[in-house]
């Protein structure tokens, strides 16, 4: 048992105990709770810490913890009616995030979700740069807007071309980022180019904001820079979001002979391009450049994200912009969040500048490859009828199922059974042409818990 269940199964325990006990009435000592249920001095501090948080126990400095008092019984509900009449008809749908966020529960196989499992997370190293980091004199000081220095220095190197450590503004995560550069970009009731499928988390940010998704079609390649110009002219939008490497949820690469003419396109309908390199340091293959190392007019505003390639709590990230719309950036920035936490950016500048951060990509990619291939054999074995891409980076499978299928219901089925998936129409802004799900190569444990997972999902398909 780790630590972390043994602290759980303790205040489990003395939860029950303390709901049995009268208000003042004193736990055991530390000690005896020790001796009693073999756990460490430490596992029992951190489970009465707890149990305080709850308000089920009171703990004072020399004399112990005691069971507190009881609460009073619930009053009537308070009727919030009248708040239905103040808040209109304007609504966040929060329901695609919160699937992609939610743990499998126990005995589920993770099939879904946006983060590397513990097992590939980099949490030694992450542990040994937040220590050093909170050493520092400053660490808790406010930090520059804009960023750590290094970090911004960091941050362009990493992009390349003619970024500079000024083109950067430090930011809290991806997610704040899209939030942010949409929000600096756009007046509500905008439309805004996305591709289709695309990221579940833009179009919720978009729709909460008051914006109009309009999709623009991918396929292998990535987006059609046909239909991108037809998207531009019948909308009069003037920003793209896309994800040129690694696409989230089809894995595509935005083909060479297309990267340019994307530009172009933008280019002509006077627009902006967002580039999501959320993915670039979870390549199986080398991705291409970035957008904005080959943009020279400042038309591209990059979003570049760690967090996927750390840990989800490393909710740091850069938007990389140039020009005014810069400006607006980090002015939009201030106002909402002011800054991301300095101990953050301290602990992100520690990591990345230390000789296990290369060796930690060189595992993360030798992981996701083997993963990959693993989940590839697993569908051609129990799965051949389906067709699934092989992508060259990222976290996920796109898997076309027949037609007909109903994707939600099959992967509510499947959870049922013991698999996690996604459905693929919540990844479309508008009708899906055709039934998908998306499978995640790295949120599963081992190669053998990705081959269960397909098992499972096998089992629900022909049923």
């Amino acid at each position: 048992m780790n630590h972390d269940s043994s602290v759980a199964a303790l205040a489990d325990a003395l939860r029950a105990d303390v709901r049995r006990m009268s208000p003042g009435e004193r736990l055991p000592s530390s000690r005896a709770l020790v001796e009693r249920h073999r756990v460490s001095p430490v596992t029992v501090s951190r489970a009465l810490g707890r149990l305080s948080a709850e308000g089920l126990v009171v703990t004072r400095p020399g004399s112990g913890a005691f069971a507190a008092g009881r609460r009073p019984a619930a009053a009537d509900p308070a009727d919030f009616g009248w708040q239905a009449v103040t808040l209109g008809d304007r609504s966040v749908d929060p329901s695609g995030v919160s699937w992609l966020l939610t743990p499998a529960p126990d005995g589920v196989v993770p099939l879904s979700g946006g983060y590397l499992h513990s097992a590939l997370q980099p949490a030694r190293a992450l542990a040994t740069a937040a220590a050093r980091a909170a050493r520092r004199p400053d660490a808790w000081e406010m930090p520059p807007l804009g960023g750590l220095p290094g970090l911004r220095a960091w941050f362009a190197r990493t992009v390349g071309g003619a970024v500079s450590p000024a083109d950067v503004v430090v930011t809290s995560g991806g997610q704040q980022s899209l939030t942010t550069v949409l929000r600096a970009l756009l007046p509500p009731g905008a439309p805004v180019l996305v591709e289709s499928p695309t990221y579940l988390g833009v179009l919720a940010i978009a729709r909460a904001s008051g914006l109009h998704p309009v999709p623009v079609p991918v396929d292998a390649d990535g987006i059609r820079p046909g239909l991108l110009a037809e998207a531009f002219a019948m909308s009069g939008a003037r920003v793209l979001y896309c994800q040129p490497a690694f696409h989230n949820p089809t894995g595509a690469v935005l083909a060479a002979e297309r990267r340019a003419r994307v530009l172009d396109v933008a280019r002509a309908a006077g627009a902006f391009v967002v580039e999501d390199d959320y993915a670039r340091h979870l390549g199986i293959e080398p991705p291409p450049p970035p957008l904005i190392a080959g943009d020279a007019e400042g038309r591209v505003v990059h979003i570049a994200s760690l967090t996927k390639a750390t840990a989800p709590s490393l909710r740091v990230a850069a938007v990389i912009a140039r020009g005014p719309v810069a400006e607006r950036i980090r002015a939009t920035q201030l106002v909402e969040e002011f800054f991301p936490a300095r101990p953050l950016q301290e602990t992100l500048l520690e990591l990345v500048g230390s000789p296990g951060w290369p060796r930690h990509l060189r595992a993360v990619r030798a992981a996701l490859l083997a993963r990959r291939d693993a989940l590839l054999a697993a569908f051609a074995r129990d799965l051949p009828e389906l067709r699934v891409n092989r992508p060259a980076g990222g976290l996920h499978l796109w898997a076309r199922l027949p037609d007909g299928a109903d994707d939600v219901a099959l992967a509510e089925a499947a959870l049922r059974a013991g698999v996690l998936v996604s459905a693929g129409r919540p990844f479309f802004p508008a009708e899906a042409p055709a039934p998908y799900l998306r499978i995640s190569y790295g949120t599963a444990a081992s190669e053998a818990e990705l081959a269960e997972g397909v098992r499972r999902l096998a089992t629900v398909l022909r049923s």
